[in-house]
């Protein structure tokens, strides 16, 4: 089946951040959003007629977990990522980030401190923070051709005995890194041997483009399964972020004993009703979409590189290796912090996420969502375009 990622859906009104938030964050409504990360492209039909079925039947009450749920969580994980997990070391979490608060709370001391590695998901910074921990800066190094790399010097120096936690964007968000096998066991070799939990969050890890592979942070050596959490879900891939549908994966006896024994005292753990639904739709069916999905992915950055090159040198995208988010260099424009939210927002009429957000390190950057119909993301360049050349 050919699905169709050109077809154009109004979402105003239809309570979607992306749009109808428009105005409280940007001050004005009449502008192209391509900022938060979800799709502009329509759900599945698979996703959408489970649902439906599932809606005839007139009753929504309290209910169980479909016995195929984890079994079909735990297939599609070894066959995409060769990784074999059990089912004791899986359980439903209420959303990524939630998932982080709720970690930091039932594993991080008061007095402990939260290493991120900058530049990084905004949120990374703002939970542990919101949450009375002290953040610890280990930013990424950025090499001469604009990629990423971890700074393992810096991250010697800045550790001391009150680090417990690292959040690990796999792959990172929003620079689109996959990163390779042996940083993530440098990684664990060193927070294993500290005594520092990595949470390790994958939301994108279905995502992975142009042939790259993505590892699964707890995968690739003992030491990663001792000390990590990870975080995924099918709502990135498959355009559902407003059906909750994430889940906490727990190798280490001890920590599901104090992570998953807080949730469950809090009862946080029972998904509800259309999480299970959609989950299972989306891995039982969802492979062709996905591959599709991803071509047309590839095609939108491919021609955005294109045209930056040519007709603005002065914007240079860091082609991602994972999702549907390109990190754009806007430095060699030469414009302060209000002047490049003023290009962007008041002058090229476009909704981006500004670099600044994420952290140290994202200084004259922003952030844009290429997942949307091609016509939309050629007319929104072109008003940049404009804009840029009336500087």
């Amino acid at each position: 089946m050919k699905y169709d990622f050109d077809k154009i859906i109004d979402r105003r009104g239809t309570g979607a951040i992306k749009t109808d938030a428009l105005k409280s964050i940007y001050g004005r409504d009449d502008l192209t959003a391509l900022w938060v990360a979800d799709m502009d492209f329509e759900t599945p039909d698979f996703i959408t007629e489970a649902l439906k079925k599932r809606l005839e039947h007139s009753i929504y009450g309290y209910t169980a977990e479909p016995e195929e749920y984890w079994p079909t969580v735990m297939k599609w994980i070894e066959d995409h990522h060769q990784w074999k997990v059990e089912r004791e070391w899986l359980t439903y979490i209420p959303g990524i980030v939630k998932g982080i608060g709720m970690a930091i709370n039932a594993l991080v001391g008061k007095d402990e401190k939260v290493i991120i590695q900058p530049p990084v998901y905004h949120p990374f910074r703002l939970v542990p923070k919101g949450n009375g921990r002290e953040i610890v800066y280990n930013p990424l190094h950025r090499n001469d051709d604009g990629t990423y790399d971890m700074d393992f010097e810096n991250l010697e120096a800045v550790c001391d005995g009150k680090c417990r936690m690292l959040i690990l964007a796999n792959p990172h968000n929003p620079a689109g890194i996959v990163w390779p096998r042996e940083t993530l066991r440098r990684l664990a070799s060193f927070c294993h041997s500290r005594g520092i939990i990595v949470i390790s969050d994958e939301i994108h890890c279905d995502m992975a483009l142009y042939g790259h592979k993505h590892i699964p942070f707890a995968s690739v050596s003992p030491e990663a399964a001792e000390c990590s959490i990870t975080f995924g879900a099918p709502s990135k891939t498959f355009n559902i972020a407003g059906i909750v549908s994430s889940y906490a994966i727990v190798p280490s006896e001890s920590f599901r004993e104090r992570f998953y024994g807080w949730m469950h005292a809090n009862e946080l753990c029972s998904a509800p009703l259309f999480s299970p639904i959609a989950t299972i739709a989306a891995f039982r069916y969802g492979e062709e979409w996905r591959q599709q999905m991803l071509e047309y992915v590839e095609a939108n950055i491919d021609w955005l590189c294109g045209f930056c090159a040519e007709n603005m040198p002065g914007i240079r995208p860091l082609k991602p290796q994972a999702s549907f988010l390109v990190w754009l260099d806007c430095r060699p424009l030469g414009l302060g912090h209000e002047e490049l939210v003023d290009l962007f927002v008041n002058k090229a009429r476009l909704a981006l996420n500004d670099g600044e957000t994420f952290n140290p390190g994202g200084e004259g950057f922003m952030r844009l969502n290429v997942a949307v119909p091609h016509s939309v993301l050629r007319e929104a360049m072109e008003s940049l375009r404009r804009a840029v050349r009336s500087l």
